[in-house]
């Protein structure tokens, strides 16, 4: 058995093509990361279970400041109840086979890097649940600069964790007991919380409403989806706004060909679309005044960017 076993998070991640950390975590870019920050649940889940990744979130969770966002890269961990046989067989052999230090979690934290975000299924334990108190907190925003941690279980030292800078932690409860009668039975493999699953690598998307887990693979998608929807609904109220285009008209899956064309000419000129001109819009072009009347619709599926 390996903690972090490359291979294996290769093979589980297979369908991501593009770089990987040493560990075989795939590596989403940093600017991928900087376009999925400000995306809305809905922009995130949506094209995701259409895929039939539909679970994906979960928003049963605390958050330590409700205020913030939160986006990087998954760094999962899975905790079960203690059993004494196995509890010792698996630290003697993370402490003398791999030459880790100290108790489960901080196997975790020490491999963290920038812009990770840790993601542990402590199997929902609060009391002797708390995967992170003060100190692990700090080790966290220390590595990962602008990462965070997503705890299904408990976490400790409260005030301390909440005075640090621009740290962000969504978890399932509060106690003062230290981390106990619990053990780790897998690190960068599939980790549940809740009702999501979460991968090493998934992009970790923390809003208000809870944690989105994008798939790598779908990162990019999921990314230009939702830039699409955001440039047009700009256009689509600007227009509505000056009485061009009704709502009717606006909230169609595929325009008139005058509408795109109308549209295409906004999307050059518009300082609102100024940061978008990477976006491609063929198939918006080449479906302009495809006729779906008869096309059925079940508002999850549906046929939006099919």
């Amino acid at each position: 058995m390996k903690f972090n076993d490359r291979d294996l998070i290769i093979e589980l991640t297979s369908e991501w093509k593009g770089e990987r950390f040493p560990d075989g975590r795939p590596r989403v870019s940093d600017d991928l990361l900087r376009r999925l920050s400000n995306i809305t649940l809905e922009e995130a889940w949506i094209p995701m279970a259409r895929l039939n990744y539909k679970l994906q979130f979960e928003g049963d969770l605390r958050i330590l400041h409700p205020e913030r966002r939160m986006i990087g890269r998954a760094v999962t961990a899975v905790m079960v109840p203690s059993r004494p046989d196995v509890h010792m067989t698996m630290l003697e052999y993370g402490r003398k086979q791999e030459g880790r230090k100290g108790f489960f979690n901080q196997w975790v934290i020490d491999t963290l890097v920038e812009n990770d975000i840790l993601v542990v299924d402590m199997c929902d334990q609060i009391l002797y649940g708390t995967f992170v108190g003060g100190n692990l907190s700090t080790a966290i925003k220390t590595r990962t600069k602008n990462g965070g941690a997503v705890i299904w279980g408990g976490i400790r030292d409260y005030e301390q964790i909440e005075s640090i800078e621009e740290y962000q932690c969504y978890y399932r409860g509060i106690h003062p007991t230290p981390i106990g009668d619990v053990m780790m039975t897998g690190m960068n493999v599939p980790c549940r919380i809740g009702h999501a699953i979460c991968m090493p690598g998934d992009v970790v998307l923390g809003t208000p409403n809870g944690v989105t887990f994008i798939p790598a693979h779908l990162a990019e998608h999921i990314a230009c989806l939702a830039e699409k929807s955001h440039i047009r609904d700009a256009y689509g109220f600007e227009k509505i706004e000056e009485g061009k285009y009704s709502t009717a008209q606006v909230d169609q899956t595929w325009w008139p060909t005058d509408m795109m064309q109308d549209f295409m000419e906004w999307f050059h000129t518009s300082p609102k679309a100024k940061d978008f001109q990477y976006l491609d819009w063929t198939e918006e072009l080449e479906n302009a005044g495809k006729d779906i009347a008869k096309k059925p619709f079940d508002g999850l599926t549906g046929y939006t960017f099919e």
